[in-house]
Parts: structure tokens; sequence; C-alpha cells
């Protein structure tokens, strides 16, 4: 494996454990929006990120009028992850389906069939994250220690503990 083939890997692996988002979208005038969205599934192949969301809702619009998005996710204090993407609005039956929940029933009350369903896909074009997480978090201790005593910054160098990949 490549340098570049492990911090996609690592990416997407720590994208497959978040089940929530903040997707930043860009309104008229630049002006940036987010809202929290819950992530309806991940296809590692093909670099892209599912969500549900209402046919006429402002995602929609904002999607429609400008493609680039932003994810950003956080599991407590220890894993972060940003993923910049290109969305796009799909309204295929079949795909919502396949990607139905119950739990989505709280905002779509007539089911999968429910004709306000859309979903948005992100594809993913790059990501950075950071992962402190189990001996990561070790590691990352003894260098914050490390750099507190010495009164510099931490060097975190470790692609387990933070990278940046094109997706």
């Amino acid at each position: 494996m490549t340098e570049t083939t492990d911090l996609r890997e690592k990416a997407f692996e720590l994208l497959e454990s978040f089940s929530t988002a903040m997707f930043v979208t860009v309104r008229g005038g630049g002006v940036l929006a987010s809202r929290p969205m819950h992530v309806a599934a991940t296809e590692k192949d093909k670099g892209e990120v599912w969500f549900f969301t209402g046919r006429g809702g402002s995602l929609a619009e904002e999607v429609a009028e400008e493609q680039r998005v932003l994810l950003a996710f956080q599991n407590d204090s220890s894993a972060f992850l940003s993923v910049r993407g290109k969305a796009r609005v799909v309204e295929d039956r079949a795909k919502i389906k396949q990607l139905w929940k119950e739990a989505y029933k709280v905002w779509f009350p007539g089911g999968a069939e429910d004709p306000e369903i859309a979903l948005v896909a992100v594809d993913a074009i790059d990501a950075e994250y950071w992962d402190t997480r189990g001996a990561n978090k070790v590691k990352y201790l003894f260098e914050a220690a490390k750099a507190y005593v010495k009164g510099e910054k931490p060097e975190i160098n470790d692609a387990g503990q933070h990278g940046k990949t094109r997706v």
C-alpha cells in the first residue's frame, strides 16, 4: 500500500465510525450555513457519503445552487474528520428504499414512499483527520507532555494520528 492509500483507508475508517456530520453549505452571497445531518451510508469504493433530506428544504436548495460542501465530524474529543466534496441532490426511488431506516419516519411520515424525500450524495474530494483514540491517544499525550515541559508545540508526524488525503 502507498502512503496515499493508507491515508485514504484511515480517513474512511474514521468516517465509518461517525453517525452524524455537521453539513456545511454555501448560501447566496457566500454565507456559510450548517446543520447536523445523520449519515445514511458511506460508499468507500466510490468515495461517497449519503444523507436523507427534504426535496424542498434549504439543504437541497443550497446544494442545487452551490455544490461545494464541507462535512465536519467529531467523536467526543478523540477523533475528528473534515471532508470537502461536491454534493448533488438525488431523487432515485430505488436508492431511497435501499438506504431507508425506520428512524427516518420521524422526518418523513410517509415512509420510504414519501414524495418529499430526496437524498444528497457528497462525492468526497479530500479529507483531513485527527485521531487520538486508543494507542494514538497514548502517543499524543506523550508528545503533548514532552512539548509542554520543553515549552514547545507538540510534534505530531504519525499518519495514524493526523493526515490529509485526496479521496
